[in-house]
């Protein structure tokens, strides 16, 4: 996992901005999962810091 969460982040949220682009993901309900799922988002990072420390 060491030097892939940032790019799988920036995968995902290329993508997601892309379906948006492409109307297939209006930007409201991208709004509404973002604003649902960022403590998800923390809880990632977090634990990707302690992998990156533990080793």
């Amino acid at each position: 996992m060491r030097g892939t969460f940032w790019p799988v982040v920036l995968i995902v949220l290329g993508g997601l901005l892309l379906l948006s682009n492409l109307g297939i993901l209006p930007l409201g309900e991208l709004k509404a999962l973002l604003a649902k799922w960022w403590p998800l988002i923390l809880i990632l990072i977090g634990v990707s810091a302690l992998l990156k420390k533990g080793r």
